[in-house]
């Protein structure tokens, strides 16, 4: 059973009459929901997959990305996953960098659904999996582009979907890693994948980073998410994926600190499952599989 947890995560002023204010308390909010009744709602789900990522957004226009898959091991579950939520194939995968946590579970995906098109890191790597993924790509004819920073990918025209980081000559496979801004209206996700510290200061001195929701980097690796970072992407709500007992000691406690002094309520996967977010561009809604799914320091 989900349980369900209403939450603003923004505040909007706006210029409203004071007569038409005063014949309705809520008349401000009737205002701007009567403005957006047509359009649908985007969701965001971070997918329980352990100790890897995996993301399913359905746009308002219902187009679905996936961006990574866990590893191989989840992939099973990301296909049931994909089927329970009524997706039969897939306008997008973003697979943000080689590495089995992100690209394993992509296996599965890809020889099971439709797949429209691919967004890859362009980071070469020399794994079996890695060799699969390529193999899969050109055995189904799936049309892959390259991530360029700057570049705003061509999905739904109700969302803006813009490339912050991608792969460089000198970068190791979690600096190659494609990071994702997703706005809706005034509701932005800031999706991380495993990128670093220094590709941090980057994008916050190159890039608008200020987002509603931000997916925590690297499973909450003390490698990532500076406190000078965060305090400049000011998130309401962050997401950490990781598994249970994982050796590497992830969310580290640094981290969650950074976190609670940048002022986000942090969700964890591991405690709450998936952890589903659905935003009309003006509020969200933060769904979770089991009960209890806020990140509390022991």
């Amino acid at each position: 059973m989900k349980k369900w947890i209403s939450m603003t995560c923004i505040w909007l002023i706006l210029s409203f009459p004071t007569s038409a204010a005063a014949e309705s308390g809520n008349a401000i909010w009737d205002y701007i929901f009567s403005q957006t009744e047509e359009a649908g709602n985007l969701q965001v789900h971070f997918l329980d997959v352990g100790q890897g990522d995996s993301m399913l957004i359905q746009t308002p226009s219902h187009y679905n990305i996936l961006v990574d898959g866990g590893d191989r091991e989840a992939g099973e579950k990301v296909v049931s996953a994909l089927s329970a939520k009524g997706v039969e194939k897939i306008d997008l995968v973003v697979a943000t960098h080689p590495d089995i946590d992100h690209i394993g579970g992509l296996l599965p995906v890809l020889e099971k659904l439709e797949v429209k098109q691919v967004l890859d890191s362009g980071k070469l790597y020399t794994t079996r999996t890695y060799q699969r993924y390529t193999e899969l790509l050109s055995e189904k004819k799936i049309p892959v582009t390259i991530a360029k920073e700057g570049h705003y990918l061509s999905i739904d025209p109700l969302i803006s979907l813009q490339v912050l980081n991608a792969n460089h000559p000198k970068a190791t496979n979690n600096q190659a890693s494609i990071v994702l801004r997703l706005t809706y209206r005034t509701v932005d996700f800031l999706l991380m994948s495993d990128a670093e510290s220094q590709q941090e200061y980057k994008m916050k001195n190159n890039f608008e980073v200020e987002s509603e929701v931000y997916k925590v980097a690297h499973h909450g690796s003390r490698t990532s998410n500076t406190l000078a970072f965060l305090k400049k992407v000011k998130p309401d709500y962050a997401v950490v994926s990781y598994g249970k007992d994982n050796q590497l000691g992830h969310p580290t406690k640094e981290v969650v600190r950074n976190l609670r002094k940048a002022g986000a309520v942090l969700y964890a996967t591991a405690k709450g499952g998936t952890i589903s977010i659905e935003t009309n561009g003006l509020s969200c809604q933060i769904s979770s599989e089991k009960p209890d799914p806020i990140y509390r320091v022991k």
